[in-house]
């Protein structure tokens, strides 16, 4: 169970991040192929790494959530591959 907020702002902080840079036109040409997917592949990227970087006492949360970006991760690889 999570205590606060504050255990979701790393999460949240990198998913505005690259929202931002996406709207903000400053993700590179080279996704031209499936742009929305290469940047929820690099959001989840980004997400990954502010929950490594987190403090570990989450209750084993945390390391859930890890799990889960690296799921999604894997997902979002095989569903770009699966398009070309």
């Amino acid at each position: 169970m999570i205590r606060s907020k504050a255990a979701l702002r790393p999460l949240t902080l990198a998913l505005t991040f690259a929202a931002g840079l996406a709207t903000a036109g400053l993700v590179q040409s080279a996704f031209a192929d499936q742009p929305n997917m290469q940047r929820a592949l690099e959001a989840l990227r980004t997400a990954r790494a502010f929950l490594q970087q987190a403090e570990p006492n989450k209750g084993g949360h945390r390391e859930r959530a890890i799990d889960f970006v690296d799921r999604a991760i894997g997902e979002t690889e095989a569903g770009i591959q699966f398009a070309r």
